[in-house]
């Protein structure tokens, strides 16, 4: 027995044993009915009340409840309806027989906590507590309350006492805290469900940018709390504007409200509310004419008959809502058409059935009030047929709230037929007990409906989760509106939660009626989707959902939409133009079929071709004087050197490979050495000739003879042959992927290795080559029958002036054209040492040959001299 010593009860101090008595009897709008066990259950059968001041010693008359809301009945009668046919069952509870003892909380706070004391403290006004205290409790426990807040403040008392609480409609995810709310069970999702629902839904959609509007309580303030973390976990939406409904009138309030609503670019409206709230709000979005909106409705509001208007639809066509689970509950109606007052109210003073009849039927019982019949007012008999009259009790078509207390009256019917099938020496108890009807406490209940797992006849599965809600389950409606002008509240899906596969979102979308001109699902969203090849960068200072859309830079790309970083090619690739995947990078090299590459190959065989024509004019012409003249043997080398050099250009053309990086310079440096040598040579011929035709000069000669000049050319090659050795040795020039020059380009090139080693090898041609040109220079005045000096030195001015200009242009040509400058280079410089050196002897051979004698030779030089 649970006892309250204020403000109900006082006791009498003469005894321990002594009388409780209740301070004063709580009169108010309830129905009853006896039996074994007793359950209590709380409903608003009127939606207001009035009284001047309520106090726990108010009269009867000093409380009144206006208002009669029939759904609200039907709610009350469908819980007296389920203990019924569990009375009726064989199967569940034998033996035992239910009974009921339901309020009207009048839509009001503290009606409803002084309804839920009372169920707990019982209706008797004195009992004497025994020693033990056993006995069964007023109620085993308490189908309700309807509202979230209500059910706090009842839930905060009574759960002290373990005293269970199953609500069908409070859907505050608060209520899940099980260390404040022990003993609260529901049969409705909590608002976290419902949240994470509408969530799904706006995903589902698209829609991004979503305006809140909430009522002004604790159902209000705990969603807002909700939304805004699940939305900044889910990372899918944003919330344009967060708005609370005032209670009461507040025209100002609401006309901001609805100004915030214009002015916004968010589509879609949420609004987590009650239909009081929605019918104030209604009323200024007309006043303002604010059109084109997708409005989402909580289970506070969905089903709401008031807001499905001809004035309203135009307005509210079209919405989604959420809405509880709707069942089917055989055998209701015909229940209802039985209830007749003069059953229910002269054996039990049930007054819920009173008021009902006089509502529905606009008569009275007695005692009339005053001039009624004057009025013409009629006379209630409690013969009168509900089969006759239109009235929203008997509308069974739509049970969702009715499904719910059906479901959470039959949770407490199995959790106490468990406990009473309990097997002694088995129970959960201490001692292994068990828990009877004369030892009952309210927590043995608990435990056992903590554990109660059914299906109802409609077949969705009853259990509870450790929080005390059970397995969530919502139907999605969608507001239709018919062309003629009526409506219609269709289901289009289905939201859930199981064991196995966790939350789950079906929609019928060919279902769903939109209510705009495209007749589709509308844009809601704060910044338009970012394109692959774009990455989202947020816009300062605003939500996320809030973005403009950045190209991504060189190199980087995405491939998703709304991406939000570009990510990096890998080095082989390049982006596209769209930047929206990656291609690989162009490679480029001097090539074969390209035009510079066409061109320098085509330069390069036809200098050796000219080398060959050469070669073959002076062998023919072997025995003339032209060619004999200064050693025939190094003109003959200085041409083969001079053919080599022109094709080692072709080792600079191609893609670069190991081999031809490595003999690319070594044939150059080789080639270049040999032909310089032997131009070197030649000059120190010509000086040693001069110098030896002077009297006294004739021992010149003996150190420059055939043995010493190809000794010479020898030496001088093989020391480059050793400088390019050491240097392939040490440090080998290899192919080199370059992605330094361009970020789109692959440029393939050799790498030298060892930049000593190059800078070495082109320094020793330099100096071959200035030695070659000073001594030329130095012989340019001999006598022009000695003076082949003076080709040399034209040859080796060219040949220095093309390298001089060579190094500036090879250093800063990128890629292919360093190769192509020193391609350029080899075939200006060898086409100037075959030009400047042969063509004037083919010119003589080919074109003066009566100049090709050695007195021609010999008489030009005595003839100016």
């Amino acid at each position: 027995m649970i006892l309250f010593s204020s403000p109900f009860f006082f006791s009498d101090s003469s005894s321990l044993l002594s009388s409780c008595k209740l301070r004063r009897q709580f009169y108010h709008n309830g129905m009853h009915k006896p039996g074994d066990v007793i359950l209590g259950g709380l409903f608003e059968v009127h939606y207001t009340s009035v009284f001047p001041e309520l106090t726990f010693t108010s009269e009867p008359n000093q409380l009144n409840c206006q208002g009669f809301d029939p759904p609200g009945f039907r709610h009350a009668m469908t819980m007296a309806f389920a203990i019924d046919e569990i009375n009726k069952n064989s199967n569940l509870l034998p033996n035992v027989t239910l009974g009921y003892s339901l309020y009207d909380n009048c839509a009001t706070l503290v009606i409803g906590l002084s309804a839920a004391l009372s169920l707990a403290s019982g209706r008797e006004e004195q009992f004497l507590p025994q020693e033990n205290c056993l006995g069964t409790p007023p109620v085993l426990g308490i189908v309700g309350d309807s509202f979230s807040t209500f059910s706090i403040a009842t839930s905060d008392v009574i759960g002290l006492f373990k005293l269970p609480i199953v609500s069908y409609f409070a859907t505050c995810s608060c209520l899940s805290d099980r260390r404040r709310f022990p003993s609260f069970f529901r049969t409705i999702p909590s608002d976290a469900f419902q949240v994470r629902a509408m969530i799904q839904i706006l995903k589902r959609f698209g829609w991004t940018w979503a305006g809140l509007l909430v009522s002004d309580d604790d159902y209000g303030r705990y969603v807002a709390r909700s939304f805004q973390s699940d939305l900044a976990q889910s990372g899918g939406a944003c919330l344009a504007y967060l708005e609370i409904l005032p209670w009461g009138e507040n025209p100002a309030e609401l006309k901001r409200i609805v100004e915030v609503m214009k002015k916004s670019t968010a589509r879609v409206v949420i609004v987590f509310a009650h239909q009081i709230h929605m019918i104030q709000l209604m009323e200024e979005v007309v006043r303002q004419n604010v059109r084109g909106l997708q409005w989402m409705a909580s289970e506070a509001w969905t089903a709401a008959a008031v807001l499905q208007t001809p004035h309203l639809m135009p307005y509210l066509g079209g919405t989604l809502g959420i809405a509880i689970r709707r069942g089917e509950i055989p055998g209701l109606r015909e229940f209802l058409l039985r209830v007749l007052p003069d059953l229910h109210d002269k054996i039990n003073g049930n007054s819920m059935v009173r008021q009902f009849w006089e509502y529905t039927f606009q008569c009275r019982f007695p005692p009339l009030p005053l001039g009624w019949v004057e009025a013409g007012g009629a006379l209630c008999t409690g013969q009168e047929d509900l089969e006759n009259v239109e009235t929203e009790f008997l509308d069974v078509s739509n049970l969702r709230p009715e499904y719910n207390i059906y479901k959470a009256v039959y949770a407490l019917a199995y959790a106490l037929d468990d406990m009473l099938r309990c097997v002694p020496g088995r129970g959960p108890f201490s001692g292994h007990s068990c828990a009877t009807l004369q030892t009952l406490e309210p927590w043995q209940l608990m435990y056992h409906l903590e554990k109660v797992n059914f299906t109802t006849p409609f077949g969705d599965q009853v259990s509870f989760d450790e929080n005390g809600d059970a397995l969530p389950i919502y139907d999605i409606m969608n507001w239709l509106w018919l062309p003629e002008g009526r409506t219609k509240v269709q289901s289009v899906g289905i939201v859930k939660k199981s064991a196995t596969k966790g939350e789950e979102l079906t929609l019928d979308e060919n279902k769903i009626f939109w209510n705009f001109e495209s007749k589709q699902s509308p844009q809601s969203v704060c910044s338009e989707s970012c394109p692959p090849g774009t990455r989202m960068a947020r816009k300062k200072g605003q939500p996320v959902c809030c973005f403009d859309c950045v190209p991504c830079s060189d190199g980087k790309f995405s491939n998703e939409t709304d991406s939000m970083d570009c990510t990096s090619c890998p080095e082989d690739f390049w982006t596209n133009a769209q930047r929206d995947h990656c291609v690989p990078k162009i490679t480029e090299f001097l090539s074969y079929h390209e035009p510079l590459g066409i061109c320098l190959t085509t330069t390069s065989l036809l200098g050796t071709f000219i080398c060959a024509v050469v070669l073959v004019i002076f062998i023919y012409h072997r025995s003339t004087p032209m060619v004999r003249a200064n050693n025939s043997e190094l003109s003959f080398l200085l041409l083969v050197s001079l053919k080599l050099c022109f094709l080692c250009s072709l080792l600079f053309i191609g893609r670069p490979r190991l081999w031809t990086c490595q003999l690319r310079h070594a044939a150059f440096g080789i080639s270049f050495v040999l032909c310089v040598s032997c131009i070197l040579v030649k000059t120190m011929v010509v000086l040693a000739v001069f110098k030896a035709s002077k009297p006294g000069g004739g021992d010149s000669l003996k150190w420059f003879g055939t043995v010493q000049q190809r000794g010479t050319v020898l030496v001088l090659t093989s020391i480059q042959a050793a400088i390019c050795t050491a240097w392939l040795v040490s440090s080998s020039p290899s192919p080199h992927k370059n992605i330094q020059y361009y970020n789109d380009k692959i440029v393939y090139e050799c790498e030298v290795g060892s930049t000593v080693g190059f800078a070495v090898l082109l320094g020793y041609i330099g100096l071959l080559a200035i030695l070659s040109f000073l001594l030329a220079f130095l012989a340019r005045n001999l006598p022009d029958n000695f003076n082949e000096a003076k080709l040399i030195t034209f040859s080796m001015l060219i040949f220095c002036a093309v390298w001089v200009a060579f190094v500036p242009a090879y250093v800063n040509s990128p890629g292919k054209y360093a190769d192509a400058v020193e391609v350029f280079a080899i075939l200006a410089s060898s086409f100037g040492l075959l030009v400047a050196l042969f063509g004037p002897k083919c010119y003589i051979i080919l074109l003066k040959p009566e100049l090709n004698t050695k007195k021609a030779i010999m008489g030009r030089g005595t003839t100016k001299t």
